[in-house]
């Protein structure tokens, strides 16, 4: 195979998983505008419909290491492609759905384990096929669980008003079920050698072999990016999970700029920046090494909280340094699925994946009600913050005092040439 027909490939392989991310991405990023009707359907109050979303983000990150060994021992193909028909699945049935129950073993349980599978598998395969770039490939999928729901949201929205939510759900479900199944069918692992010569020009510090789950388990490293990730997400989460409820109690959410009140505008602007740094930094990783990366955007993510809150009552700037701030935030999901696979290899890198994404899920519960119980047991959002802005700073410490050296060491470096053995 010639090395233009390879590297055509891979980029078909990201565009494929590119759209099936986008495909499986609307039960979480649209999950809020059905909340309403199935209030309704179920004569459920709002605490215990929400519990479908717990349900949905907890089966997606806390089974991950599962999935990501059946997708390894498997294959990525047929499992990503189950992944997303279940995704799809969830939807229809929901739409079926008349008591809690029936809500929870549908939306939550059928759309949790698909997501889930279709994240780590997507995540996991690519940063195979780009060994060179795997910060800027795995950036890309990433954004692409973000972006898919900007093309859904509008639609939705509308078909709800205009047909009821069971035929929004049945309709999106078939249609993104069909996408995410048919784009994932296309996918496959690089044969060997077929990206042999991309890994030689890698230009960042990796591993010369490959890692079994169980010994990176017990590694001092993988512990640390776990706590980082962790420490990452929950600051992250705090403001993403109680974003309105500041904004209200700030006095800025209401605030009309440029025709639009200011907590839906900063909400479509966050979308947006939230999306863009997952490329962007996982890019800029690629070229300046992993925790160079880590410290400066943890530092820029520190820092913009810090401004939020200084500002907290300038509707303008609440907007714009919200934006900031998701800009700082989301590319945890590049930057730690390619620094982990530089460190511990490609064989086991979805499993391996697996087991770090479980620190989103422990952020989600720390960083959204341990933020409210927090704020109601002090009656401020200070605490909420500073908690935040420390725990950013603390891990871009982290990131270059600590996780580089020890990276260094475990690949068994002893000096820094100006481009790094690549795995073979």
């Amino acid at each position: 195979m010639t090395q233009a027909t390879t590297s055509n490939t891979r980029w078909i392989q990201l565009l494929l998983g590119l759209i099936t991310m986008m495909a499986i991405s609307s039960p979480q990023y649209t999950w809020t505008l059905f909340t309403k009707p199935f209030q309704t359907t179920t004569g459920a109050g709002l605490p215990a419909i929400q519990i479908t979303f717990s349900l949905l983000i907890v089966l997606q990150t806390f089974f991950s290491p599962a999935q990501g060994w059946l997708i390894d021992k498997f294959g990525p193909k047929l499992l990503i492609a189950l992944g997303a028909a279940l995704s799809g699945l969830g939807w229809v049935l929901s739409a079926y759905a008349t008591s809690l129950t029936a809500l929870y073993l549908t939306y939550g349980l059928f759309c949790g384990i698909g997501t889930g599978i279709v994240y780590v598998g997507i995540v996991g395969l690519m940063v195979r096929w780009f060994p060179d770039r795997r910060g800027l490939a795995a950036g890309i999928v990433a954004a692409g669980y973000g972006f898919g729901a900007i093309l859904t949201t509008f639609p939705i929205d509308s078909m709800i008003k205009s047909s009821g939510y069971q035929t929004t759900l049945i309709t999106f479900g078939i249609i993104l079920g069909i996408v995410g199944l048919a784009a994932a069918l296309g996918l496959r692992e690089p044969a060997a050698g077929e990206v042999a010569e991309a890994a030689r020009h890698a230009e960042v510090e990796t591993a010369a072999r490959d890692t079994a789950p169980r010994d990176m388990l017990k590694t001092p490293i993988f512990w640390l990016m776990f706590i980082m990730m962790t420490m990452m997400s929950t600051g992250g989460l705090m403001v993403v999970s109680n974003f309105a409820a500041f904004a209200r109690e700030f006095g800025v959410a209401d605030v009309v700029l440029i025709g639009m009140a200011a907590l839906p505008l900063a909400l479509t602007v966050d979308r947006i920046t939230n999306g863009l740094t997952r490329p962007f930094f996982g890019w800029v990783s690629d070229h300046i090494g992993r925790e160079n990366t880590m410290g400066l955007a943890f530092f820029l993510e520190g820092c913009a909280i810090a401004l939020l809150l200084y500002f907290r009552h300038d509707a303008l700037a609440f907007v714009v340094l919200s934006g900031l701030v998701f800009f700082g935030w989301g590319e945890i999901f590049s930057l730690f699925p390619s620094t982990l696979t530089d460190t511990f290899g490609t064989k086991n890198s979805t499993t391996n994946y697996g087991f770090l994404y479980m620190a989103q899920g422990v952020g989600s519960i720390l960083g959204g009600p341990a933020a409210a119980w927090l704020h109601d047991a002090t009656g401020s959002w200070l605490p909420v913050f500073g908690i935040a802005i420390a725990g950013d700073v603390l891990t871009a410490l982290l990131a270059l005092f600590v996780l580089k050296p020890m990276r260094h060491g475990y690949i068994g470096v002893t000096t820094t040439p100006p481009k790094l053995r690549a795995a073979e």
